[in-house]
C-alpha cells in the first residue's frame, strides 16, 4: 500500500474514531485503582484477552509497552502480529493521567489530540496482572507481565468485567508464542 493510502486510511479513522466518540458517549464511571503507582506499571504488558476493535483484528502476540517521556507523558507502544500476513503490526501514542497521579485513570492518543480513557480497574498487588476498561463497553482489556494468566485472576477480572455489563461473549483471547 503507498503512503498516500496509508494516510488517507489514517486520516478516516482517525475521524471515524472522533465520530464514534461523539455519537455514542457513554463514560465509564466504575472507580477505578486507587493508590495506583506509574513506576509500577511501566515495562512490558502481554494482552490475555481484549475486546476486539479494528486495530487488532486478527493479532496474535500482542504486547503493550509502557516508559516515561521526558515531558511526563508516558510513551504507549502497542504491537502484534498478523495471524494472516505474519508482518508486526505496531502504534505508538502516548497518555497522560486524566486526573490525579494516584488513581489509574488516563487518557491515550494514538491520534493527535483525539484522547480515549484507558481506566486500570484492578491490578494486583505485585502489579503483575491488570484489568483495563475503555470509556465504553467495546474496550477492554487483560493484561499480564507473563504470556499466562492464573484462573483465579481471569475468573476475578471476567466476574467484575460481566458485572461491568461487558458481553464476555464477545471477548477474544489473544494466541501468546
Amino acid at each position: 500500500m503507498d503512503k498516500k493510502k496509508s494516510l488517507l486510511l489514517l486520516a478516516g479513522a482517525a475521524a471515524g474514531a472522533v465520530v464514534y466518540n461523539i455519537w455514542k458517549p457513554v463514560k465509564n464511571k466504575l472507580p477505578v485503582v486507587h493508590d495506583f503507582d506509574l513506576e509500577r506499571y511501566l515495562g512490558v504488558w502481554y494482552e490475555i484477552a481484549r475486546m476486539d476493535f479494528y486495530w487488532e483484528k486478527n493479532l496474535k502476540n500482542v504486547t503493550a509497552e509502557y516508559s516515561l517521556n521526558k515531558d511526563g507523558s508516558i510513551k504507549v507502544v502497542n504491537k502484534g502480529i498478523n495471524i494472516r500476513t505474519h508482518k508486526t503490526k505496531q502504534s505508538v501514542g502516548k497518555a497522560k493521567f486524566a486526573a490525579d497521579k494516584n488513581q489509574g485513570a488516563l487518557k491515550v492518543s494514538f491520534f493527535g489530540p483525539f484522547y480515549s480513557g484507558y481506566h486500570i480497574m484492578h491490578v494486583d498487588d505485585n502489579y503483575d496482572y491488570a484489568l483495563v476498561f475503555g470509556d465504553n463497553l467495546d474496550y477492554m482489556w487483560i493484561l499480564s507481565r507473563t504470556k499466562t494468566l492464573g484462573t483465579e485472576i481471569r475468573d476475578k477480572y471476567l466476574r467484575y468485567a460481566e458485572q461491568s455489563g461487558y458481553a464476555l461473549k464477545d471477548l477474544v483471547w489473544t494466541f501468546q508464542e
